[in-house]
């Protein structure tokens, strides 16, 4: 059964994709086809969506996966023309202003080539999403976010064909194109479950910064107020209204995925006594497990730094590892912190722990 934070991850994605144009390419002579069947089903809701889509065929019967195509209820049509003749990309534009989806000939291409990415320059796509016989593996395992600036340096990892994609890829991204994904088309709900989620199951090459860690906006603090609430139930974690936290908007940093605030952490300085406490510390339950905290944790360290701060602080009930072990803090008393501090914490009755690092 879906748990609802699952229903929100989808949800968030649906304004983000009305209107935009999706380029879909698929291998569709080499897949199965209960996996090809169910990726037009989830394209027909992709199209009800708002999305506008283009779908490739490189290779397969192009007559019959488009007759497979309206009878998945894709309001699709043809392009005469293939991808490589230069009349296809308005002829594609003008079905889709009519409301259609397109789907084209790219057999005389490989996935990525020049001309694919000429012609997604062409129709203006938010995303080249190809659906393929084999995916990319980085050491032998999924890599779900790469940097095209990155895709070089790990193109040694990887086998020929996964490094040729890479690259290949990655000029995509470089020549103007936000986003392109290499999914496994053998794999079922494959589409879904990468578009619908922060992480994804294929690996996406992005031109932009997909993950990144900024400053609170006033806009986030709603959502940060949702996930402190769910940690302040599952743990005690202090409890903080909006006004709490827009009196201190400028402590807060938040980490994004895609732009969707998935973890927090607040630095709350003490410069009279040359301290600094690391707090609200929180990261989604959906993204545990893949070293945000840590991140967040030497983010608000580094932010210390700056300001000339020599010793953090941390108080926690059930993180003593991730402390001590992991971020090497040390286990501390309450008379390491500020007065003004150990007067709230004393008169709060909590049994947190406190944990001390030194910076300078």
């Amino acid at each position: 059964m879906a748990q609802p934070s699952d229903v929100r991850e989808v949800l968030q994605y649906i304004p983000q994709f009305r209107g935009k144009v999706f380029f879909v390419l698929i291998e569709a002579g080499l897949l199965p086809e209960p996996a090809v069947a169910e990726t037009l089903l989830d394209l027909a809701v992709l199209e009800d969506l708002g999305v506008k889509l283009v779908l490739g065929v490189l290779g397969g019967d192009l007559k019959d996966l488009f007759a497979w195509t309206l009878e998945c209820e894709i309001m699709a049509a043809r392009v005469s023309r293939p991808i490589t003749d230069a009349e296809a990309v308005h002829e594609t534009l003008d079905i889709l202003a009519r409301g259609q989806s397109a789907v084209v000939d790219a057999s005389a291409t490989g996935p990525l080539d020049p001309a694919v990415v000429d012609f997604a320059r062409g129709i203006g796509v938010a995303k080249i999403i190809t659906l393929l016989e084999e995916a990319i593996l980085i050491d032998g395992a999924p890599a779900h976010a790469l940097r095209a600036a990155d895709a070089e340096a790990l193109a040694s990892r990887t086998d020929a064909a996964g490094a040729a994609l890479l690259r290949a890829a990655a000029k995509a991204c470089h020549r103007g194109i936000p986003r392109v994904h290499v999914l496994n088309g053998r794999r079922q709900g494959v589409l879904v479950d990468e578009l619908f989620s922060n992480e994804g199951v294929g690996t996406m090459i992005h031109a932009d910064s997909y993950r990144m860690i900024r400053p609170l906006r006033e806009e986030d603090i709603p959502e940060l107020l949702g996930m402190i609430g769910r940690s302040v139930r599952r743990t005690k974690l202090v409890e903080r209204t909006y006004e709490d936290i827009q009196s201190r908007i400028g402590d807060f940093h938040v980490m994004t995925i895609d732009d969707n605030v998935v973890a927090c952490v607040a630095l709350h300085e003490y410069p009279a006594e040359a301290c600094a406490e690391v707090a609200c510390l929180y990261v989604k339950q959906a993204h545990e497990g893949r070293g945000y905290g840590m991140e967040l944790v030497r983010h608000a360290e580094t932010l210390a730094g700056r300001s000339g701060i020599p010793r953090v602080f941390a108080l926690s009930n059930r993180a003593k590892d991730f402390f001590t072990v992991n971020l090497g803090y040390t286990a501390a008393t309450v008379d390491a912190l500020p007065s003004r501090r150990r007067e709230q914490f004393e008169a709060s009755g909590r049994d947190s722990l406190v944990f001390s690092r030194q910076l300078l």
